[in-house]
Formats: structure tokens, sequence, C-alpha cells
């Protein structure tokens, strides 16, 4: 009979699973696609590497030794693939590993819907090839660093955004996500104890009141990102930050800024809420 604190310690002490995203690019979209379809597994732990630029046959081999060294000790990987050229995606396939073709499982349901083959250029995704949108999402890099934490007041007139908010609540990660990501000319301002002395938004907002957009948080979650700046500081206490939410969120309402509760969302899911409630889309 098999003991079960025996089977249990033994499986503790398992090795997690390797994951590989594979791309004949940056490897950033099999990535995010992987990892998507692995945050419906939360409790798995995972052993994560990406190998990007595959884009010969022969290093095609040379990944599929690596990945089938690891099966072979007994870890069959998980592998997710985005390679785009038809003659890597078979020698990948030839893995060990269970093997998820992101790419080729609806490559050709896309080329009978639109009535056209596929161009098999990799790269596309996260390359230069639409040069106009490349140069519109560093421009609004520049924008948003630019206009970091209120650095800079010129040219607010441009911005399509203004993230407003506290310190720490957000603001930069999630400006700087909008302008990699979707070329959304944004800016943020930090409301500061000065600001609240009334409920009118900050004098060099005023005119651009309906790009406001707000992020508020949880005091105690607030008070432990603030900690670990400045530990023991009026900044970080407890009353200061429950102070500053309530007031930026008493100016969200009297001003009618669309806002937003950040404490446990990821940046992802802040821009997402961002871009839909401003109705920004490009």
């Amino acid at each position: 009979m098999t003991d079960p604190h025996k089977s249990a310690v033994g499986a503790a002490t398992q090795p997690a699973p390797m994951v590989f995203f594979l791309s004949d690019s940056t490897g950033i979209t099999a990535e995010t696609l992987g990892n998507t379809l692995l945050t419906q597994f939360p409790t798995q732990g995972l052993d994560r590497r990406t190998i990007p630029f595959i884009t010969t046959e022969e290093q095609a081999h040379e990944v599929v030794a690596v990945i089938d060294r690891v099966a072979a000790s007994g870890r069959r990987p998980l592998v997710f693939s985005t390679a785009v050229s038809p003659e890597v995606r078979a020698v990948l396939a030839q893995s060990a590993g269970h093997f998820f073709d992101l790419f080729g499982a609806h490559i050709g349901q896309l080329e009978q819907a639109l009535g056209s083959s596929a161009n098999g250029l990799p790269g596309q995704a996260h390359g230069v090839g639409d040069a106009a949108r490349y140069q519109s999402r560093m421009a609004a890099v520049e924008y948003a660093i630019e206009h970091d934490d209120g650095q800079s007041l010129r040219a607010l007139e441009r911005a399509e955004l203004i993230l407003i908010a506290p310190s720490r609540c957000g603001k930069t990660p999630t400006t700087m996500y909008l302008a990699l990501q979707h070329g959304i000319l944004a800016a943020n301002f930090p409301l500061v104890e000065e600001d609240f002395g009334s409920m009118s938004l900050p004098e060099p907002l005023l005119p651009f009141a309906s790009k406001c957009f707000g992020l508020s948080s949880l005091p105690v979650r607030l008070s432990q990102i603030r900690q670990e700046r400045r530990p023991g500081s009026k900044y970080a206490s407890l009353s200061q930050c429950t102070y500053e939410l309530r007031n930026a969120e008493d100016m969200y309402r009297v001003n009618n800024v669309p806002h937003v509760n950040s404490a446990f969302m990821s940046v992802e899911e802040i821009s997402a809420t961002v871009l839909q409630r401003m109705h920004l889309h490009h």
C-alpha cells in the first residue's frame, strides 16, 4: 500500500514543469498567448523559457535537441510556438514536448476565410513592417516619458489622455503601456496634498478636464507599496494614504472624472479599462 505522506513529499520535491515559448521573431506573441492559456492553471508552478529568432531549420533542430533533453529527464515540457515558416514549424513539431502550434493551427482557416495566401514572413506583429504605426508608438513613448509625473506641461493639448492619481497608484506603468502597445499620447499628473484644498482639478488640468482619467487604490495596499519606497514615513502611513485616496475620489466625483480602483488590477487590465471608458482606439 502506498504511503500518502511519502507520495506528498515526493510530489512536493518534483521540479516545476518546463514551458518553452518558441518564435522566429521576438517571442512576445508566443509568451502572451501561451501565458494567457496558462492563467487557467494558477496553482501550477512552471519554469518558463523563451527562445526567439528561430529562423532556419538548423536552428530549429538545435532547439528540438534542447527540448528533447528536458523530456528525457522525465519532465515532458509544454511547447508553445508562433513560428511562421512551415519548414521551421515542421521541425519544431518533431520535439518530444507537448507541442502547441499557435500559428499553424489557424492560418489555414484564415486563408480560406480571406481567400488569399499568408505571406509567410516572420516578425510582422512586433517588427517595423508597419512603419507608420511603429513611429506612432515610439512618438507616444517619448511623449509619455516627457510628461511623466507632471514633469512637463508642454503640449498638454496634444494629449489624448491625462491620468491623474496620488503617488504610486500606477500612473507611470499605465501611460507607458498605453504608449508602447497602443500608440496613445498619454500624460500623467500626480495629485498631492496641496491639490486637496478645494475639490477643483489642479489648475494646469482645467482646460483638459475631458481628457482626465483617475486612478485610486485601497489605503492598506497603497501604504504597503509606499512603505517599500519610504519605510516609516508620513508619506507611507495608512492615515496619509487614506486621506489622499478619499480626497482624490471626491475630486473625481465632483468633476465627473471617470476613475477606477487599480489596487489589484494589472497594467493590462487598467489600460483596457481606460481605453474602453475613454473611447480611445487607434
